[in-house]
């Protein structure tokens, strides 16, 4: 393996970094798949993965071997051009069927048969202390006792099963049991307020709640069974409601506050020693889970991904791109509320251990757990590895971190510094790279591969099976500038649907309104010519504030209801894997002043409503919204004058309703 500057941190993009051994080049698992089909390079192998689409899935299907009906049929099914593809294209996006016929579950992959039930599957570890561990067998033996237990009160295939829940092992089981049925699962995380929870699972129409009673996080406790109250009451699909005493032992699990008839009760009571695992085969297409999208413009979008293309997108992504397989212990930073959580989780199908951890990032504490349970891959989200550098941290010095051979930054875009700076403080030489894709395909696009050099800055590779192209100002491809992400074929962890979506217009609207039949991430992507890239962070407004995506939809439901309010908006300017300050601006209704009262209660309302990540830097009152013609709110124009965008160049004052309030949105806002 060659470092090359290991020890110079001050380090340009594009700076060489590492190179695989030979060693890894004739092992890697890509390596393998690669040279059973021929091919002399990741290049070649990419070419084919988005060119001879139904092929490569395909391959993916065998080499993994699969368990579930392949059928007879293809691989897609539906004519190019559907919904306007352009002229030439193959995949028909968002018309395409994936292997229509075949029949598929995630838990079954998960939990195969032939897997050494005596390996460690997840280990748990929490910021309070707590330890747990289960292996393989034990791990089905408990899906299979949740499984009843939910077919007793009553969830079937295609019920939607929502959670309120932690990164905790009964998320997990709960998880797997409800895929098991074929019935849907949808989580958010426990530090969600009640409103933002609300907005998400009144869209599913839930039959069965499960929640937890509270969370210690950053050396606190808080208690949660107030709001689960107030989703209870927000849900009136709900037929049961199960609690797992987190915080309390001897927690109860509330009853709806409206009479209906419901049954309430305790995961223990749940589960039913004994009971036999099965599994329900479902179509390819069949819904696995609802994740959702940030809510920048609205209610959050409740993205569906189907059972098949979850299952062949991380066994391709979590071996061939990530190399791991059963002697790996794969841990992500992550909360239920994001989609690494799904990502996490399918470390099972390739046989891996899972590091669970439920607490705050503090200082070293995820380099500790990882030296603790022997992590071999290490994930976490950019702001962290950030943050470890600011604060002098030297992981290397304090822990023994040389089983790590893998690390993945996601969440935002990694800078330079910090790829130097894990070479230099992790103590191992391995595999540090971005991974880059979103909520809307459970997954990256782009990423790492063992075989290529890694370079500072810049990702390794497009994924394959994804056509990844940047689109210039004309909405043709670039090579070597800043465009638009877009993909030009489909791939089958694409969602199949949004929920509550008749006619899919919804779903049309967001990823093919700007470019007909071509997917448009909302990403900015620099590709250069031998497929390595820079991802310059979102091009739309979404908030990122500590791995926690939220949009401004939510805040602003929250400042508004404040009678002072008359307006406002909110701009984070966290920029290429820093996170930055988050501004709260806000119109103050007639004879309102600005004062510690106000604030107080603004900051209080946020941190109980949404999280407390979310709490603005700073609150500065100002006397108008900016805003269009049509009243959307100027939120990505102010976000470009903050961070030195000339004001002419930032926005169009001819397509403002109110331009004279721009001169109070400045730089120097900024510290």
């Amino acid at each position: 393996m060659t470092i090359v500057g290991r020890r110079d941190v001050s380090v340009a993009e594009g700076d060489l970094l590492w190179e695989p051994s030979e060693e890894i080049r004739r092992n890697a698992r890509v390596a393998r798949f690669m040279a059973e089909r021929g091919f002399g390079s990741y290049d070649e192998l990419w070419q084919w993965s988005v060119t001879d689409i139904d092929a490569f899935w395909d391959a993916v299907w065998s080499h993994f071997d699969v368990l579930g009906e392949r059928g007879e049929g293809p691989v897609r099914e539906g004519a190019p051009g559907d919904w306007g593809a352009p002229a030439g294209s193959t995949g028909g996006m968002p018309g395409v069927h994936w292997f229509p016929g075949a029949t598929v579950n995630y838990a079954r992959n998960a939990l195969r048969s032939g897997r050494d039930q005596d390996a460690t599957a997840v280990v748990f570890r929490n910021e309070a202390g707590v330890a747990r561990a289960l292996t393989y067998g034990e791990l089905a033996a408990q899906v299979a006792e949740v499984r009843a237990g939910l077919q007793e009160i009553g969830v079937t295939k295609g019920d939607r099963v929502a959670a309120y829940v932690p990164n905790i092992p009964e998320a997990l089981v709960a998880f797997l049991a409800t895929a098991s049925l074929g019935a849907i699962w949808s989580s958010c995380s426990p530090d969600f307020g009640a409103p933002s929870v609300i907005d998400r699972f009144t869209q599913i129409e839930p039959k069965v709640l499960v929640a937890v009673d509270g969370y210690p996080y950053n050396g606190k406790r808080y208690d949660r069974l107030d709001v689960v109250r107030d989703i209870q009451a927000a849900l009136p699909t709900l037929r049961a409601t199960v609690l797992i005493p987190y915080l309390d032992p001897d927690a109860e699990p509330p009853v709806p506050a409206d009479g209906r008839a419901h049954n309430s009760l305790r995961y223990g009571d749940l589960r039913r020693p004994g009971a036999l695992l099965d599994f329900e085969e479902v179509p390819f297409e069949h819904p696995l889970w609802i994740l959702y999208s940030s809510g920048t413009t609205g209610l959050p979008k409740p993205i569906v991904h189907g059972h098949g293309g979850i299952v062949l997108e991380h066994l391709k992504s979590l071996s061939l791109h990530q190399d791991l397989g059963a002697d790996d212990v794969l841990f992500w930073f992550t909360t239920t509320g994001w989609m690494m959580w799904n990502y996490l989780a399918g470390g099972l199908l390739v046989g891996a251990t899972i590091v669970l951890y439920d607490g705050a990032p503090n200082g070293d504490a995820l380099w500790r757990l990882a030296a603790e349970t022997d992590v071999t891959y290490f994930g976490v989200g950019a702001p962290y590895i950030l943050a470890s550098m600011k604060a002098g941290l030297d992981p290397a010095a304090s822990y023994d971190l040389s089983g790590i051979r893998g690390v993945g930054s996601t969440g935002s875009p990694l800078p330079p510094e910090g790829f130097a700076w894990l070479y230099e403080h992790i103590g191992s030489d391995p595999l540090a790279g971005s991974f880059s894709g979103g909520t809307d395909v459970a997954t990256g696009f782009v990423g790492p591969c063992p075989l290529l050099p890694l370079r500072a800055g810049v990702i390794q590779c497009r994924g394959l099976g994804a056509k990844v192209e940047a689109y210039g100002d004309t909405g043709e491809p670039v090579v070597g500038e800043v465009g638009e992400l877009v993909l030009t074929e489909p791939m089958p962890s694409m969602p199949i649907f949004f929920w509550n979506d008749e006619g899919g217009e919804r779903y049309r609207e967001s990823y093919f309104a700007m470019y007909p039949g071509v997917w448009r991430h909302g990403d900015w992507i620099k590709i250069f010519p031998d497929g390595s890239n820079v991802i310059y962070g979102r091009s739309d407004s979404t908030l990122n504030r500590g791995g926690v995506r939220m949009g401004t939809s939510d805040f602003y439901r929250v400042v508004e209801a404040l009678p002072e309010v008359a307006d406002s908006l909110v701009v984070d300017t966290g920029q290429l894997g820093q996170e930055g300050r988050l501004l709260l601006y806000v119109q103050l209704a007639e004879g309102a002043e600005l004062d510690d009262e106000v604030i107080g209660r603004l900051r209080k309302a946020l941190r109980e409503t949404l999280s407390p990540r979310h709490v603005p830097d700073e609150i500065r009152a100002v006397p108008g919204i900016p805003r269009t013609l049509s009243g959307k709110k100027l939120e990505v124009p102010v976000r470009k004058i903050l961070l030195g965008t000339p004001v002419e160049k930032a926005a169009n004052r001819d397509a403002m309703a109110n331009p004279e309030v721009l001169s109070h949105f400045t730089p120097a806002d900024l510290p």
